[in-house]
């Protein structure tokens, strides 16, 4: 199995972004269930110019990690029932590394698709660099600006230590006490509005690198996680790793979510699924299901899906790294028309690189044009 990993957008330390590395997961064997219905496709295309061959790629930044004293867990009375899902819009952040893109390339012949169809949509901020000291202030920056438009932001908060195994999207916290440290001061920026966080793509489905009792570790510090961030905001909807179709099997992959808490309405709202993949809408579907169906929990646990990339499907021979032929999936939405699926989402930022079309996270535009007009 090909090492996972997954960064997209990170929100930056003062008002811009970056990006980091995007890795893969081995292909499915499963048969595909029929297609879905519910959320609406993009538009066709208008004709448009030839792109050019040049494309310019913003650059990840560094930034120090001081590594914080661990702080105690808080305490919170247990919702039985989670919130009904939000029926507002979805926040799409100002700052990106496709928007700047859109913002200095207005002479580019791929200006128009990749403003149309990818800039626009709204999609997840993700906080990949360990600066305790900043995090607070950039995820309230986030959800402050999400609550003034009466819109659902999305966060990914990514730096539970030994992130991806040590692979090319290593990083996170030093240790698990600084982590959750890290985490109590995420949940200080939450606010008070509606938000949907996906709490750590890999960190359960890629667990197999771990020793048990590593695992067992990482998974108290997960479900101590979802409780922390679901007490700083009642309505915040924590969602957590369920890999996606061609991974875990359901059974072991619910196993494990188990131990992570994610069958608690304590800690989690479900499970998300395809984070950064290219898996159909109708396997995830029938995936994340199986999952939850084998998760157990109260019936209102539910999934959110990565719809980014997966318009046309897995590659046949499990390429994950910017493969071609890829295309973009259904646009953001939190109306599904699907029983557990609460919102199809756009977690990995198309155009931004695996590592084969540029930097790793940073944006590429012809990748991206690629996506989008497939």
């Amino acid at each position: 199995m090909v090492a996972a990993a997954a960064v997209v957008v990170v929100a930056g330390a003062v008002a811009g972004t970056f990006s980091a590395f995007d890795g893969g997961r081995r292909g499915s064997d499963r048969a595909r269930t029929p297609e879905v219905t519910a959320s609406p496709r993009l538009a066709p295309l208008p004709a448009v110019p030839s792109p050019s061959p040049s494309a310019a790629a913003s650059s990840a930044s560094a930034s120090a990690r001081p590594s914080p004293s661990p702080s105690p867990s808080r305490s919170r009375a247990v919702r039985h029932q989670r919130d009904a899902p939000a029926a507002g819009r979805l926040y799409r952040h100002p700052d990106s590394q496709v928007l700047d893109w859109v913002r200095t390339h207005s002479g580019d012949p791929r200006h128009a698709v990749i403003a149309s169809r990818i800039a626009e949509q709204p999609a997840a901020v993700w906080f990949a660099e360990y600066a305790p000291d900043t995090v607070t202030g950039r995820v309230a920056a986030v959800t402050s600006g999400g609550a003034a438009q009466g819109r659902v932001p999305v966060l990914v908060p990514y730096a539970i230590p030994g992130r991806d195994c040590g692979g090319h999207s290593q990083g996170g916290a030093p240790d698990l006490d600084a982590y959750d440290s890290w985490i109590d001061r995420f949940a200080d920026g939450l606010g008070s509005g509606e938000v949907i966080v996906v709490l750590e793509p890999d960190s359960v489905a890629q667990a197999e690198c771990l020793s048990a009792g590593e695992r067992a570790d990482r998974f108290a510090s997960l479900a101590r996680a979802g409780r922390v961030l679901k007490d700083a905001n009642p309505r915040a909807r924590v969602y957590f790793d369920a890999g996606h179709s061609g991974w875990n099997a359901p059974g072991k992959q619910a196993a494990w979510l188990r131990q992570a808490g994610a069958a608690s309405p304590a800690s989690s709202d479900g499970i998300f699924s395809n984070v950064s993949n290219f898996h159909t809408t109708a396997d995830e579907i029938a995936h994340d299901r199986r999952v939850l169906e084998a998760l157990g929990g109260p019936a209102s646990l539910g999934a959110v899906i990565d719809t980014s990339r997966n318009g046309n499907g897995a590659p046949a021979d499990g390429e994950w790294c910017d493969p071609a032929g890829r295309g973009l999936g259904r646009t953001p939405t939190l109306t599904t028309g699907e029983p557990r699926i609460d919102a199809y989402l756009w977690v990995k930022l198309p155009g931004e690189s695996d590592g084969c079309r540029g930097r790793p996270g940073t944006f590429n535009a012809s990748y991206a044009y690629d996506l989008a007009s497939s």
